[in-house]
């Protein structure tokens, strides 16, 4: 459906509602846009340093049970991962958007309603979720290869995992509710201290220590949501005091599934996006593996840098949404549309640098993860033909998170979605139909990412409800 009408000059339309008076929107709405994004920015690369260190961790902590308990573990991480990044960025962002567009709107009521239905929609979504992949995990992990003691493993550290998803939905949905404020750095400092505590009690309870007993690879799982439950624990009461910009409140409150549709109507499009990235990571990595186990690990190992590129993204991300979102709210279209651009700049100039120097040095990220000379040949490769093209992959990246800001992100989907077509079509086409090596492959990575930048910013232009001479969105 075409959505396009003219663009008023005005950089506040006639109609729109009295600016609200905190001094967060009112940074939001007012202050310069790039110092602004920036600041949101950086309290959330913690976040990226924060889960680094608990793969790190974990990994560290349960291989020293062995091979089979670290190689059960990795059968489940994957899992654990979606629904992080799922909750997070996905269904999270959704929130996000939303409370920052009550707030912009000056509706202090709706952006408290939207905080007590998002944690209502975390109790909901974990049951889910919990039932879901308990019920099939072991399937899913015999699928995977698990056999034995590697699949005993898998199921002791799923079951506590999964058994206590409700802390990692709420964690994350209620840091959002926060981050829909403007406040970036309460939600990343209880995040990086939920790690630290995970990384501080799971080796006791891996290990024992004490009177607490040995609890092997579930113990990795208590950690996680001991600490993930003390961090909801902590912001639910932030949100139930006076100290917080919007309030969570059960008081006379009643069911709003309008207010849930709009989380849906955001946050299941968000949450296929993250489905669709890590299906894109898997399904390369299927068709380098025909070319052999060297390309698989070479592509592997070069490719674990988009797990550093999609959380630094998420980190600026973020800041794009409150940004956007608020202002959009507000009715202030042109000052939304510019921090859009601008926020996909400044992703992609960080996506970019990280990806061109990794392209001129390829060795030293190559030789972190292993010392034989084909692998690393073929990951030398791979950085050397997709790194430089990591620019245009942050730049969709932003221009996703604008496009959640919006509040309407379905093209925004469909631009990954024909990501992932492009770069498996195109690597399938390579190796199968021309002959081509593992760098045929690599080439139709980089022009998926060509692809997506070009698509975001369809889907962005796209989104130009802009005010009618009466305020109203068409």
């Amino acid at each position: 459906m075409e959505n396009r009408i003219s663009i008023t000059p005005l950089a506040v339309p006639v109609g729109a509602p009295a600016r609200p008076v905190a001094p967060r929107t009112k940074m939001l709405l007012e202050a310069p846009v790039l110092p602004t994004l920036l600041r949101l920015a950086v309290p959330n690369v913690l976040n990226l340093l924060a889960f680094v260190g608990l793969i790190t961790f974990d990994g560290l902590f349960v291989g020293r049970l062995g091979p089979d308990a670290l190689a059960g573990i990795s059968l489940v991480f994957p899992w654990v991962m979606l629904m992080q990044h799922g909750a997070a960025s996905g269904m999270g962002g959704a929130v996000s958007s939303a409370v920052a567009r009550a707030l912009g709107a000056g509706n202090q009521a709706k952006a408290n309603d939207l905080a007590t239905h998002a944690f209502l929609l975390a109790l909901l979504l974990s049951a889910f979720f919990s039932a879901l992949l308990l019920l099939a995990g072991p399937a899913i992990y015999r699928w995977m290869g698990g056999q034995g003691a590697i699949l005993e493993a898998a199921i002791a550290y799923s079951t506590v995992a999964f058994g206590g998803l409700l802390s990692i939905w709420t964690l994350n949905l209620l840091c959002n509710v926060v981050r829909g404020t403007g406040n970036m750095g309460l939600p990343a400092t209880v995040i990086v201290v939920c790690v630290l505590g995970h990384i501080v009690i799971s080796p006791m309870l891996i290990f024992g220590f004490g009177p607490i007993p040995v609890l092997g690879p579930a113990g990795a799982g208590w950690g996680l949501v001991t600490s993930f439950g003390a961090g909801s624990i902590f912001l639910f009461a932030y949100l139930r005091g006076a100290r917080s910009l919007v309030t969570l409140s059960f008081r006379g409150v009643r069911l709003q599934w309008t207010l849930f549709g709009e989380f849906f109507r955001v946050g299941i499009p968000g949450m296929l996006n993250v489905a669709i990235t890590n299906i894109t990571v898997i399904t390369l990595t299927g068709i380098a593996g025909h070319l052999g186990r060297d390309a698989a690990i070479g592509y592997a190992m070069g490719a674990r840098l988009e797990y550093i590129i999609i959380p630094l993204g998420f980190g600026i991300g973020t800041g794009i949404v409150a940004l956007v979102g608020t202002n959009w709210g507000a009715k202030q279209y042109i000052r939304a549309r510019a921090i859009a651009w601008t926020g996909a700049t400044v992703v992609a100039v960080v996506c970019g640098a990280v990806g061109l120097f990794f392209a001129l040095f390829p060795r030293l990220w190559m030789t972190i993860f292993t010392a034989d000379e084909e692998i690393i040949r073929i990951g030398v490769s791979y950085l050397q033909i997709v790194g430089p093209a990591y620019v245009l992959y942050g730049f969709g990246i932003g221009l996703y998170f604008a496009c959640q800001g919006y509040g309407n992100l379905m093209l925004a989907v469909v631009a990954n979605g024909i990501r992932l077509l492009v770069a498996a079509g195109g690597g399938f086409i390579a190796m199968f139909w021309i002959g081509a090596s593992a760098a045929g492959i690599f080439a139709a990575i980089a022009l998926g990412f060509i692809a997506y930048a070009v698509l975001t910013s369809v889907a962005l232009s796209r989104i130009n409800i802009t005010p009618q001479i009466n305020g109203e969105r068409s």
